[in-house]
């Protein structure tokens, strides 16, 4: 259990949330149920697994290990399909990524291209998880808040009409504008450069807060950079090689951990009325 797992040791000394400045946020998988809104998405494709397929459980994906062994295989096609393809357009990425994960689950009828267009266009319809609107909002008064985000322009900005709505973020750097995907390094190096030329910050002013292990808290160690583990409930996504021996390995080095966005924006508040 990842609740079980000890705290690494972080990368950068642990300080007051107060010393920052900025929040750098992922979004989908942090403040967007990214793995709900693809679940619901991919179940035409769920419904047709054949029983014989290594993925037979995978047809019962609303929760539990079906859940669970889906997301991971969807993750691993996608981190695929992103690596080979890097200024591909996240919608298309999507597309990709549908079309390989059909036969690598067994499903080989149905109309797969109708189904995979679909499936790209569907970011706009993911939900946000329930704390994070009011999470943002608080956050927002005490942090210029910066999303970075594996996504294309036009993909964010269906969420930000959507689920994210009343949500002021200073600036929004994607996967299409930098030209790679996180993990890449690229993109950390892009929020440093340019929030320090948006925001006037630097990177020990910058707080990093993330689901995921994979995108970005390994990324996140291996820049020096501060960061918060929002360690969603059953999360599957994000987290390719097992969480625990990532922290094994040594290979995260966050300073914080919270179940949600809530209990950071909590957490803040409370220093804040202290200091």
């Amino acid at each position: 259990m990842a609740a079980e797992i000890p705290m690494p040791e972080p990368a950068v000394p642990r300080k007051p949330f107060s010393s920052f400045k900025v929040i750098s946020y992922d979004i989908y998988g942090t403040l967007i149920d990214w793995e709900s809104g693809i679940i619901d998405q991919l179940q035409p494709l769920v419904s047709r697994i054949p029983t014989d397929s290594p993925f037979a459980t995978c047809r019962d994906s609303r929760a539990g290990e079906g859940r669970v062994k889906l997301a991971e295989k969807f993750n691993e096609i996608e981190a695929q399909v992103q690596a080979e393809h890097p200024t591909m357009r996240y919608s298309q990425v999507l597309r990709e990524a549908y079309l390989r994960l059909g036969p690598a689950l067994g499903v080989k009828d149905g109309d797969l291209d109708g189904e995979a267009r679909r499936f790209g266009d569907s970011v706009g319809s993911w939900p946000a998880f329930p704390d994070t609107v009011d999470a943002c909002r608080r956050l927002a008064k005490h942090y210029k808040l910066i999303p970075v985000s594996n996504v294309d322009r036009e993909s964010f900005s269906q969420t930000l009409a959507g689920p994210l709505a009343g949500v002021d973020f200073f600036r929004v750097y994607t996967a299409q504008d930098i030209g790679s995907y996180k993990p890449d390094l690229r993109n950390f190096e892009y929020l440093l450069s340019h929030a320090k030329e948006d925001a006037g910050v630097e990177r020990d002013e910058i707080l990093h807060v993330a689901q995921s292990i994979f995108h970005d808290h390994v990324p996140a160690k291996k820049m020096g950079m501060s960061s918060v583990w929002i360690n969603r409930k059953g999360a599957g996504m994000g987290s390719a090689g097992g969480i625990a021996g990532v922290h094994e390995r040594g290979e995260v080095g966050y300073g914080w951990r919270y179940a949600s966005l809530g209990e950071l924006a909590d957490e803040v508040e409370k220093q804040r009325a202290q200091e």
